[in-house]
């Protein structure tokens, strides 16, 4: 199929179920240390894409779109997905950037919420009840936690439902700023990025130098004088640089952060801060 229409396709509210329970029930499939649920994304998308694509270039480059970095708990991922639906069905490949950034500040902020919820709160109420009433010879304790299980579902599906009426809703009030929208959200993702880097990545030596009776702590002495967590920016540089490289790929570089960690270890120039 190769149509040179360029439009898009309105999905059905079967269409957009289809794409919901896709990515329910595949969220945690195909998960690896490169791209992490990208193929999950990718797979759930599929099919909702082709409608919204009728033409093959931009079908591929709408899939290469959501085939990136993504992690989110599965369960607000729903919102996040059923948005970027909304907006691509709604602008097409013009909201290619916009949904791309919409994914990354959003994913971070959302997963502290819903792993939270979903994977904390929830479990530990709910189990706590199941599991008294289980103690007590109880059998609707089980029956609870099952019926509550079945009904998370729905509530999935509603999580789903607002995520794409919300997006609709933005991308019809925004208009012809969709670019406006994009430079905020992308603003947004570096902020995030921008955290995680100091608040994720840690990098810590307790390499000394010693003058006489001076001793001078690289690490608290120089590095953090210049400016605090400047170790984790520079690898997170470096991680940036190589992943610009054809000839290195993401596993490649966890490779070498392992050699480099093996090698600072051994030699005492990189540790553990204390």
């Amino acid at each position: 199929m190769n149509d040179k229409s360029n439009t898009t396709g309105k999905l059905s509210v079967k269409e957009r179920k289809h794409m919901f329970r896709r990515w329910i029930f595949s969220a945690g499939l195909g998960y690896n240390y490169e791209t992490q649920q990208a193929p999950s994304v990718a797979f759930s998308m599929a099919r909702a894409l082709r409608k919204i694509y009728p033409n093959d270039d931009d079908y591929i480059e709408a899939m290469d779109n959501h085939y990136k970095y993504f992690n989110v708990t599965p369960q607000m991922g729903n919102i996040i997905l059923g948005a970027s639906l909304a907006m691509e069905e709604k602008d097409g490949l013009k909201a290619k950037d916009a949904v791309q950034s919409l994914k990354t500040s959003l994913m971070g902020p959302f997963s502290g919420v819903g792993d939270s919820v979903f994977w904390i709160l929830f479990p530990t109420i709910m189990g706590s009840i199941a599991g008294y009433m289980a103690l007590q010879g109880n059998a609707i304790g089980a029956v609870i936690w099952m019926l509550m299980y079945i009904a998370l579902y729905w509530v999935k599906m509603w999580l789903f439902n607002l995520g794409y009426t919300s997006g609709t809703k933005l991308v019809t009030t925004l208009g012809n700023k969709i670019n406006l929208f994009t430079d905020a959200i992308s603003v947004m993702g570096l902020m995030v990025i921008g955290t995680l880097i100091a608040t994720v990545v840690t990098v810590y030596t307790p390499f000394k130098f010693h003058t006489g009776k001076v001793t001078l702590a690289l690490q608290s002495g120089v590095l953090d004088k210049i400016m605090p967590g400047l170790l984790p920016v520079l690898l997170t540089a470096l991680v940036y640089w190589l992943l610009g490289k054809k000839s290195w790929t993401p596993t490649r570089i966890i490779l070498l952060i392992i050699v480099i960690s093996l090698i600072g270890a051994a030699t005492g120039i990189l540790g553990v801060k204390s």
